[in-house]
């Protein structure tokens, strides 16, 4: 099947788009640049993925938004709307994990497009997330925190195998969402193996 992967740059949607790969067609990304920083739906910033989606090959749709709760909704469907136009797509991949608001505000638009919705990372332990990351050579940095546990020296950091077990025992310790779906922290990959001739894997 042909899909359209929601695409910020992060691990989540990174993560998602492989596993989705194994089995359909990724005919593009779509990516939604949003100016509000606090955007209930959309993961900021989104500076790099131009970059990205140059070395995974795949087209890009990016589109800007205000980022106006709820009638941010309205740009992500003529977004969607554009791949479904322009390369013939079946339905869309999410990196969802926990959050309802964004998973079903998702789903509604693609019930009201007549297209299918996946989310490949929905309801996954977020340690075994982390750990299926790392296992799989996805190399991310964190490019963001907002929750206390997490402060400026892990701005930067790349998440490996090393320090893993360090951030699993702080958000146990700090009770945050260790997959950052709360908006604990944002992160950009850097390495993955959807990026074609990447020598650093």
């Amino acid at each position: 099947m042909k899909l359209a992967a929601l695409f910020s740059g992060g691990k989540d949607s990174t993560l998602a788009l492989y596993k989705a790969s194994k089995e359909h067609e990724i005919a593009c990304l779509i990516t939604m640049d949003s100016k509000n920083k606090d955007s209930y739906m959309f993961h900021t910033p989104v500076d790099n993925v131009d970059n990205l989606a140059i070395k995974m090959q795949l087209p890009l749709i990016k589109i800007k938004t205000a980022g106006e709760k709820e009638k941010e909704l309205t740009d992500l469907k003529r977004a969607i709307k554009e791949a479904i136009k322009e390369y013939e797509i079946k339905g869309v991949v999410t990196g969802a994990v926990a959050s309802v608001y964004q998973s079903s505000r998702i789903q509604k638009i693609c019930n009201e497009l007549d297209i299918y919705c996946f989310n490949p990372l929905w309801q996954k332990d977020q340690v075994e997330l982390l750990n299926e990351l790392v296992k799989n050579n996805f190399k991310f940095r964190i490019v963001k925190v907002a929750a206390d546990g997490l402060d400026d020296s892990w701005l930067g950091k790349i998440i490996d195998k090393r320090n893993l077990p360090e951030l699993i025992k702080l958000s146990k310790k700090y009770k945050f969402n260790l997959a950052f779906e709360g908006g604990e922290a944002e992160t950009e990959v850097v390495s993955c193996p959807l990026f074609k001739n990447d020598l650093s894997n």
